[in-house]
């Protein structure tokens, strides 16, 4: 038999599971809800007894696993196979998971950043087409990233590479960021960032509009709301989506200066809003970089969906064994 890859994916929801081919092509799929009680003591274990479990169920012996690839928010020591600051999942000390795991599943475990798996899984199986050089961007209730260069990872000297959420885009009176600065493209491009823009925008907007007056009555709006009006034509909405554009389009230029790879993808939930946020997004890319680069640069929207974690984490084992 083949030998068969396990990728993990541990979100502080759920954490989800996957047997999957060394083509990339999941066999099975499961999760489990993520036990984050008592300082997140149970994930390990609860993680390893559902995998245990499944692959009795399927008939597979630890011998037809070539090992576990698993991805975590937090800062990742990739070397060690320790996580911290994984504050959703409440590992806020030092956690060695790395070496729990092996030892409860007896299998080889490698670990990563969760936006890094999911780049890897993009770049891999999705919209990245197998092309060596890929930066994935995830746009959630934060921005994340992940730089795929030569079909690795890069990771940068303390971990911190791919922080494309913490490129600074508005020098002068930026929002505010949790990371310290302020004027981050987290800020403006996030789900939480979309709502910033338009509570900030509705006082003094001229535009005649619904989503303006909810903004102002309710002072409540969620980015859906706002790219949903912006596809009915509401013109406020409109100037907000133009605003968010402009700023992601002018990170992502940046990182086509200097990398200048095959492809960028845009991810996470604030990527459902489809074309209205890719195309001008792209107009403003294209208005920033290097000829070379906008001829052979491409942006365009992730296609794994929650696959691309569990298959870039199934990966690592492949590039790191």
């Amino acid at each position: 038999m083949v030998k068969k890859l396990i990728g993990i994916d541990v979100g502080g929801t759920s954490v989800k599971f996957a047997v999957v081919s060394t083509k990339g092509e999941i066999e099975e799929k499961w999760s489990i809800k993520t036990n984050i009680s008592d300082a997140g003591s149970h994930i390990v274990g609860d993680i390893a007894y559902s995998l245990n479990e499944k692959l009795a169920e399927l008939k597979l012996s630890k011998s037809d696993i070539t090992g576990i690839g698993m991805g975590t928010p937090g800062s990742i020591n990739y070397m060690d196979g320790t996580v911290v600051n994984a504050f959703n999942l409440n590992w806020t000390t030092v956690q060695p998971i790395s070496k729990s795991l092996q030892a409860l599943t007896g299998l080889p475990v490698f670990l990563d950043n969760d936006a890094n798996v999911a780049a890897l899984g993009e770049a891999w199986k999705g919209a990245g087409g197998g092309e060596p050089d890929v930066v994935f961007v995830t746009l959630g209730t934060g921005v994340g990233g992940g730089v795929i260069a030569n079909n690795r990872i890069v990771r940068g000297v303390a971990g911190a590479g791919g922080e494309i959420g913490h490129v600074t885009v508005t020098r002068e009176n930026g929002f505010a960021c949790t990371c310290g600065k302020s004027g981050c493209l987290e800020t403006i491009a996030s789900a939480t960032g979309v709502m910033h823009v338009a509570r900030h925008k509705a006082p003094t907007s001229k535009a005649n509009s619904k989503l303006r007056d909810d903004v102002l009555l309710n002072n409540r709006v969620s980015a859906k709301d706002v790219f949903d009006a912006a596809k009915g034509y509401d013109p406020f909405a409109e100037e907000v989506v133009a605003y968010v554009s402009s700023a992601l389009g002018f990170a992502l230029s940046h990182i086509g200066n200097i990398l200048n790879p095959a492809c960028i993808v845009i991810g996470g939930g604030v990527s459902a809003a489809g074309d209205i946020l890719l195309d001008p997004v792209r107009d403003e890319f294209e208005k920033n970089v290097f000829s070379t680069v906008k001829h052979s640069t491409k942006i365009s929207l992730a296609t794994l969906g929650n696959d691309a974690g569990m298959i870039g984490a199934a990966s690592l084992v492949l590039t790191e064994v």
